[in-house]
């Protein structure tokens, strides 16, 4: 039977809208980093959308996009009249992988990563005391498999984060604590841009898959105790790698 193909101008149109989808996420992407390193300062004004589209040889409907993209982070605001203005930062979606990735994409100040590890402290210990109480079978295979995966690829590799990502998103599951489990995406993008932090300008100095392994046995044994304390050292294991004080 023949397969009826779709008309030729249906094809462009798709890639023109894959080619729109594209270019609007790559210009919120170069603002978003502007923005969160200090380029742009809060209260800049960016360009208008004729000048920016001009500029830049781009539609005006792309540009918009983006502004609107960024905007749902928090990062800026428009307002008829007054244009298209970088917020305080006390406004920023930080948890967003988005805005995650695009602070890494520059040099982190120390207060930064002071402020997400701090938060990590909180989070993820009573994450693991509860995975320990609650946890099935399912998500400790998953584990199980993405310890695995780890000590396979490595940290060093995009797979081996991947891995990572995995291991302390299926623990946020594992704690059946829908509050949790939606800061799954932030705190595996904050594991990471860490991970990938702390071997910016070295190997990584250990192997953290055995600590990994240590958290993941205390939880399999329903413990607790011992996961929340595993957890807690798996944290300032990776400040140290880091060289910052836990």
């Amino acid at each position: 039977m023949a397969v009826k193909q779709k008309p030729m101008q249906e094809y462009q149109a798709t890639e023109r809208v894959d080619k729109s989808l594209r270019i609007h996420g790559s210009i919120a992407r170069d603002l978003g980093i502007a923005i969160v390193t200090g380029h742009y300062p809060p209260g800049h004004v960016l360009s208008s959308e004729v000048d920016f589209a001009q500029k830049n040889n781009i539609s005006r409907t792309a540009y918009r996009e983006a502004i609107r993209i960024l905007a749902a982070k928090g990062l800026v605001e428009s307002k008829p009249k007054t244009g298209t203005r970088i917020t305080d930062p006390s406004r920023w979606h930080m948890l967003d992988p988005d805005v995650l990735a695009w602070t890494f994409e520059g040099e982190p100040t120390q207060s930064f990563i002071d402020d997400l590890f701090e938060l990590r402290m909180v989070i993820e210990p009573a994450a693991a005391e509860l995975a320990a109480r609650r946890r099935n079978g399912q998500q400790l295979a998953q584990m199980g498999h993405a310890l695995e995966e780890m000590a396979r690829h490595g940290l060093a590799t995009a797979a081996g984060q991947a891995a990572d990502q995995s291991f302390h998103s299926t623990l946020l599951s594992a704690t059946r604590n829908a509050s949790l489990i939606s800061l799954a995406s932030s705190i595996g993008a904050a594991v990471r841009w860490t991970t990938i932090y702390k071997q910016r300008k070295r190997k990584l100095p250990r192997d953290p898959v055995p600590d990994h392994r240590v958290l993941f046995d205390a939880i399999a044994d329903a413990d607790p105790a011992a996961a929340r304390a595993a957890m807690v050292r798996l944290i300032e294991l990776a400040l140290e790698d880091i060289g910052l004080s836990p």
